[in-house]
């Protein structure tokens, strides 16, 4: 974890309870590749914690393997994301369709589909569903993924400020369940980009049926993550 030691501090992007399966906190590269500047990106997602599994949606698990479970009985589905810090919006794509339900089998199915036939011509949502970067300074660049259609109110040219609303999170693209792909890099352009590491500024974890503050820290996959402003 030695390069995870002097990371960018920023604050935490959503509100409330969440968890992070896919964290620089666990694994470098987080997402098992470098691409796309993701070597340290996080994926947020929230869940009912229970001692056998954590359920990301409101119904069975019958319903969910076999039918699949509507968008708006998943937890985060909708949930409001808020930029970490100041910046200026360089790039925003909104209106790509997001699937009606969660269903383990269509969801891999999209996955398996990108991973042998993406073909960057038709564009990046196919893979990143509605998604945005900004340009926050000193050739650093925040990078956000998987918005809710049409919940993107920011626009390309529009300075953004640290705690500004700038969408919802949705399950759009290359996506297993609704959640927040996060991660900065050192450049806009997604085929050059190298991950730069980051941590936030201030978050609690439940250690114990207590919440303890941690200022400055890197969820790890097992952190039951709270954020309250």
């Amino acid at each position: 974890m030695s390069e995870l030691e002097k990371p960018l501090i920023v604050e935490f992007p959503l509100r409330g309870e969440w968890m992070a399966p896919n964290t620089p906190g666990s694994k470098v590269p987080s997402h098992g590749t470098e691409q796309l500047g993701q070597k340290y990106a996080y994926d947020f997602f929230q869940v009912v914690w229970k001692k056998k599994g954590m359920r990301f949606y409101n119904a069975s698990k019958f319903r969910y393997y076999l039918f699949g479970v509507p968008l708006s009985k998943c937890f985060c589905w909708d949930k409001e994301v808020y930029s970490p810090c100041d910046g200026k919006v360089i790039e925003c794509q909104d209106g790509f369709k997001e699937r009606r339900i969660v269903h383990l089998l269509t969801d891999m199915a999209v996955v398996i589909k990108n991973a042998l036939f993406f073909n960057l011509k038709k564009g990046w949502q196919p893979l990143l569903g509605n998604y945005l970067i900004m340009d926050i300074g000193n050739g650093v660049y925040a990078f956000f993924a998987h918005f809710r259609k049409g919940s993107i109110n920011v626009s390309v040219g529009e300075n953004v400020k640290k705690g500004q609303l700038i969408g919802k999170v949705g399950h759009s693209g290359n996506s297993t369940a609704p959640h927040l792909h996060f991660h900065l890099m050192d450049n806009s352009d997604l085929l050059e980009a190298n991950g730069i590491p980051c941590a936030f500024e201030k978050y609690e974890v439940l250690q114990e049926s207590t919440w303890v503050n941690v200022t400055n820290g890197i969820p790890t996959a097992n952190d039951r993550i709270r954020f309250l402003k």
